[in-house]
Protein backbone atom coordinates (compact mmCIF):
# COMPACT_ATOMS: atom_id res chain seq x y z
CA UNK A 1 0.00 0.00 0.00
CA UNK A 2 2.43 2.57 0.74
CA UNK A 3 4.40 1.77 -2.84
CA UNK A 4 1.06 2.27 -4.36
CA UNK A 5 0.36 5.49 -2.01
CA UNK A 6 4.26 6.94 -3.41
CA UNK A 7 3.56 6.52 -7.19
CA UNK A 8 -0.05 7.77 -6.52
CA UNK A 9 1.38 10.65 -5.39
CA UNK A 10 5.00 11.18 -8.12
CA UNK A 11 1.61 10.39 -10.81
CA UNK A 12 0.21 13.29 -9.05
CA UNK A 13 2.33 15.94 -9.04
CA UNK A 14 3.07 14.88 -12.73
CA UNK A 15 -0.07 15.56 -13.80
CA UNK A 16 -0.34 18.71 -12.27
CA UNK A 17 2.77 20.21 -13.88
CA UNK A 18 1.34 19.30 -17.23
CA UNK A 19 -0.80 22.68 -17.45
CA UNK A 20 -4.78 23.21 -17.30
CA UNK A 21 -5.74 21.96 -20.89
CA UNK A 22 -5.35 18.53 -20.34
CA UNK A 23 -3.80 16.35 -17.00
CA UNK A 24 -0.91 13.47 -17.84
CA UNK A 25 -0.53 10.57 -15.15
CA UNK A 26 2.93 8.73 -15.82
CA UNK A 27 3.34 5.41 -13.88
CA UNK A 28 6.98 5.60 -12.64
CA UNK A 29 8.82 2.25 -11.73
CA UNK A 30 9.77 1.58 -8.52
CA UNK A 31 13.19 1.64 -7.46
CA UNK A 32 13.50 -2.05 -5.79
CA UNK A 33 11.71 -3.04 -8.79
CA UNK A 34 8.65 -4.21 -7.36
CA UNK A 35 5.15 -3.91 -8.88
CA UNK A 36 2.56 -1.22 -8.60
CA UNK A 37 -0.80 -0.10 -10.45
CA UNK A 38 -2.83 3.02 -10.35
CA UNK A 39 -6.48 3.21 -11.65
CA UNK A 40 -7.31 6.57 -12.89
CA UNK A 41 -11.23 7.40 -12.64
CA UNK A 42 -13.02 10.31 -14.31
CA UNK A 43 -16.71 10.92 -15.17
CA UNK A 44 -16.11 9.05 -17.91
CA UNK A 45 -14.89 5.98 -17.25
CA UNK A 46 -11.80 4.66 -15.68
CA UNK A 47 -8.57 3.22 -16.80
CA UNK A 48 -5.52 0.89 -15.20
CA UNK A 49 -2.02 1.38 -15.61
CA UNK A 50 0.32 -1.07 -14.15
CA UNK A 51 3.68 -0.74 -16.68
CA UNK A 52 6.47 1.68 -15.47
CA UNK A 53 6.33 4.15 -18.05
CA UNK A 54 2.54 3.62 -18.96
CA UNK A 55 1.10 6.97 -19.46
CA UNK A 56 -2.86 8.34 -19.47
CA UNK A 57 -3.99 11.59 -21.10
CA UNK A 58 -7.22 13.19 -19.32
CA UNK A 59 -8.63 15.79 -21.63
CA UNK A 60 -11.22 18.61 -20.20
CA UNK A 61 -14.31 16.81 -20.73
CA UNK A 62 -12.57 13.61 -19.04
CA UNK A 63 -11.53 11.13 -21.27
CA UNK A 64 -8.91 9.16 -20.80
CA UNK A 65 -6.30 7.95 -23.49
CA UNK A 66 -3.53 5.76 -22.73
CA UNK A 67 0.05 6.80 -24.04
CA UNK A 68 4.18 4.91 -23.31
CA UNK A 69 6.97 7.00 -22.49
CA UNK A 70 10.56 6.31 -22.06
CA UNK A 71 12.74 7.24 -19.42
CA UNK A 72 14.46 9.72 -21.52
CA UNK A 73 11.09 11.40 -21.94
CA UNK A 74 10.02 11.18 -18.60
CA UNK A 75 13.53 12.86 -17.49
CA UNK A 76 13.51 15.26 -20.39
CA UNK A 77 10.12 16.45 -19.71
CA UNK A 78 9.70 16.23 -15.56
CA UNK A 79 13.51 16.18 -14.62
CA UNK A 80 12.94 19.52 -12.27
CA UNK A 81 10.51 17.66 -10.47
CA UNK A 82 11.97 14.53 -10.01
CA UNK A 83 15.09 16.32 -9.16
CA UNK A 84 12.93 18.24 -6.57
CA UNK A 85 11.29 15.01 -4.30
CA UNK A 86 13.61 14.25 -1.29
CA UNK A 87 15.43 10.73 -0.96
CA UNK A 88 13.72 8.12 -0.29
CA UNK A 89 13.46 6.08 3.10
CA UNK A 90 16.02 3.67 4.30
CA UNK A 91 16.23 1.42 6.84
CA UNK A 92 19.36 -0.74 8.13
CA UNK A 93 19.80 -3.34 10.78
CA UNK A 94 22.68 -2.97 13.21
CA UNK A 95 23.44 -5.92 15.51
CA UNK A 96 24.77 -6.28 18.83
CA UNK A 97 26.87 -8.52 21.33
CA UNK A 98 25.17 -10.99 23.41
CA UNK A 99 24.04 -9.38 26.45
CA UNK A 100 25.96 -6.03 25.58
CA UNK A 101 25.22 -3.11 23.93
CA UNK A 102 28.42 -3.30 21.81
CA UNK A 103 28.14 -3.38 18.24
CA UNK A 104 28.62 -6.60 16.60
CA UNK A 105 32.16 -6.60 14.52
CA UNK A 106 30.13 -7.45 11.28
CA UNK A 107 27.67 -4.65 11.62
CA UNK A 108 30.33 -1.74 11.71
CA UNK A 109 30.11 -1.45 7.81
CA UNK A 110 26.57 -0.91 8.35
CA UNK A 111 27.05 1.89 10.74
CA UNK A 112 29.07 3.46 8.35
CA UNK A 113 26.55 3.17 5.30
CA UNK A 114 24.22 4.67 7.71
CA UNK A 115 26.50 7.70 8.58
CA UNK A 116 27.42 7.63 3.98
CA UNK A 117 23.75 7.93 3.82
CA UNK A 118 22.78 10.69 6.23
CA UNK A 119 25.61 13.14 4.20
CA UNK A 120 23.56 13.09 1.77
CA UNK A 121 19.99 14.06 3.19
CA UNK A 122 19.56 17.96 4.15
CA UNK A 123 16.97 17.78 6.94
CA UNK A 124 17.10 13.97 7.74
CA UNK A 125 14.15 12.90 10.27
CA UNK A 126 16.00 9.09 12.32
CA UNK A 127 14.12 7.03 14.33
CA UNK A 128 16.18 4.32 16.26
CA UNK A 129 14.17 1.52 18.20
CA UNK A 130 16.74 -1.38 19.77
CA UNK A 131 15.70 -4.89 20.32
CA UNK A 132 17.21 -7.71 22.26
CA UNK A 133 16.81 -11.81 21.51
CA UNK A 134 14.59 -13.64 24.39
CA UNK A 135 17.61 -14.40 27.15
CA UNK A 136 17.04 -12.88 30.20
CA UNK A 137 13.78 -11.20 31.70
CA UNK A 138 11.79 -8.37 29.98
CA UNK A 139 12.72 -5.76 32.63
CA UNK A 140 16.26 -6.64 31.97
CA UNK A 141 15.83 -6.68 28.46
CA UNK A 142 13.34 -3.19 27.39
CA UNK A 143 16.93 -1.44 29.24
CA UNK A 144 19.04 -3.48 27.30
CA UNK A 145 17.27 -2.17 24.22
CA UNK A 146 17.33 1.34 25.34
CA UNK A 147 20.98 1.16 25.77
CA UNK A 148 21.19 -0.48 22.02
CA UNK A 149 19.09 2.28 20.30
CA UNK A 150 21.23 5.11 22.49
CA UNK A 151 24.92 3.57 21.66
CA UNK A 152 23.48 4.56 17.24
CA UNK A 153 21.90 7.93 18.86
CA UNK A 154 25.02 9.17 20.34
CA UNK A 155 27.52 7.61 16.80
CA UNK A 156 24.57 9.71 14.88
CA UNK A 157 24.84 12.98 16.91
CA UNK A 158 29.21 12.93 16.54
CA UNK A 159 28.22 12.65 12.98
CA UNK A 160 26.63 16.05 13.04
CA UNK A 161 22.81 15.18 13.12
CA UNK A 162 20.65 17.40 16.10
CA UNK A 163 19.14 15.63 18.72
CA UNK A 164 15.73 16.42 17.23
CA UNK A 165 15.79 15.30 14.65
CA UNK A 166 16.56 11.53 16.36
CA UNK A 167 13.86 9.44 18.10
CA UNK A 168 14.80 6.70 19.56
CA UNK A 169 12.92 3.73 21.80
CA UNK A 170 13.92 0.22 23.18
CA UNK A 171 11.15 -2.42 22.56
CA UNK A 172 13.02 -4.92 24.14
CA UNK A 173 11.90 -8.81 23.32
CA UNK A 174 8.95 -8.02 21.96
CA UNK A 175 9.22 -7.76 18.32
CA UNK A 176 11.36 -10.60 17.27
CA UNK A 177 12.77 -10.84 13.78
CA UNK A 178 13.03 -14.56 14.29
CA UNK A 179 10.29 -15.66 16.69
CA UNK A 180 12.05 -17.90 19.51
CA UNK A 181 10.94 -19.88 22.83
CA UNK A 182 11.56 -17.49 25.84
CA UNK A 183 15.61 -18.07 27.08
CA UNK A 184 16.81 -18.88 23.47
CA UNK A 185 19.83 -16.88 21.64
CA UNK A 186 19.33 -15.40 18.39
CA UNK A 187 21.69 -13.08 16.76
CA UNK A 188 18.92 -11.83 14.45
CA UNK A 189 17.20 -10.44 17.32
CA UNK A 190 19.83 -8.40 19.32
CA UNK A 191 19.79 -5.34 16.93
CA UNK A 192 18.69 -1.61 16.18
CA UNK A 193 16.36 -0.77 13.32
CA UNK A 194 17.33 2.46 12.02
CA UNK A 195 15.03 4.40 9.56
CA UNK A 196 16.19 7.22 7.75
CA UNK A 197 14.03 9.69 5.89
Amino acid sequence: MRRFAKTLALSILIATITGCAADRVVLLPNADGSKSALVLKTKTGEQVIDQPYQALNVNKSGSISLDKESPESVRNRYGEALDAQPKRPTSYIVYFVTGKDEIAQQSLVVVEKVKADLKTRKAPEIVVIGHTDRVGNVEGNDDLSLKRANVMRKILLANGITADRIETAGRGEREPLVPTDDEVSEPKNRRVEISVR
